[in-house]
């Protein structure tokens, strides 16, 4: 039983890195096609996972949750960029928030396809089921409009002057605000229930 734990854990962080990477170098290269080379100079336009870890963020916080809180809370490495160099403004940084999330979306879809209509079995399916629910997970929690995620970013672009400004004072404790709204269960019902709905449109 503790074997099983264990590959299944080994499972779950396995796929979690593949999207993590993804959606990563989706937010870089998004935003050199928009003329910010900020990402590209320190090589983050990369599908190696090494690039997008941070050691904090990307291992010590999803050990300790997972030992003490039973419950996987990680994040990658930001992906830095630089306004002024951005095209569009606001909307291109938008564009680099939303194209992480976006990436998760097209990972989701594309696992959906291939066990709908490539006849897969046994553990190849357990695990592209796995692959498939997790991105759609990122994708929605990633959408929450809560500084400092991407559905923040998004946000900002439309909203107005006000607002911007909430949401620029309240960023520096986003982090903080997000684990507590997660260990409450405050997130709980409405991210369970569009990763269900998601789902359901998917298969």
């Amino acid at each position: 039983m503790e074997s099983a734990t264990i590959l299944g854990f080994a499972v779950v962080i396995g796929c979690l890195l593949v999207a993590m990477t993804v959606h990563e170098f989706m937010h870089a290269y998004v935003g050199y096609l928009l003329g910010d080379t900020t990402a590209k100079d320190e090589g983050r336009i990369s599908l190696n996972p090494i690039k997008h870890i941070d050691p904090v963020m990307t291992v010590l916080l999803p050990a300790f949750t997972w030992v003490f809180l039973n419950i996987l809370i990680l994040a990658a490495k930001p992906v830095p960029f630089s306004p002024h160099r951005v095209k569009y403004n606001e909307f291109g940084a938008a564009m680099i928030a939303f194209a992480g999330p976006f990436s998760n979306l097209l990972l989701a879809a594309l696992s959906a396809v291939v066990l709908s209509v490539g006849g897969m079995q046994g553990v190849g399916a357990d695990i592209l089921d796995i692959f498939m629910r997790l991105n759609v997970a990122l994708f929605v929690f990633n959408l929450i409009p809560i500084p400092p995620l991407d559905g923040s970013r998004v946000l900002y672009a439309f909203a107005p002057e006000p607002m911007q400004r909430f949401m620029e004072r309240i960023e520096p404790f986003g982090f903080i605000i997000i684990v507590a709204l997660v260990l409450m269960g405050g997130l709980a019902g409405v991210i369970t229930n569009l990763n269900q709905s998601i789902l359901d449109f998917l298969m």
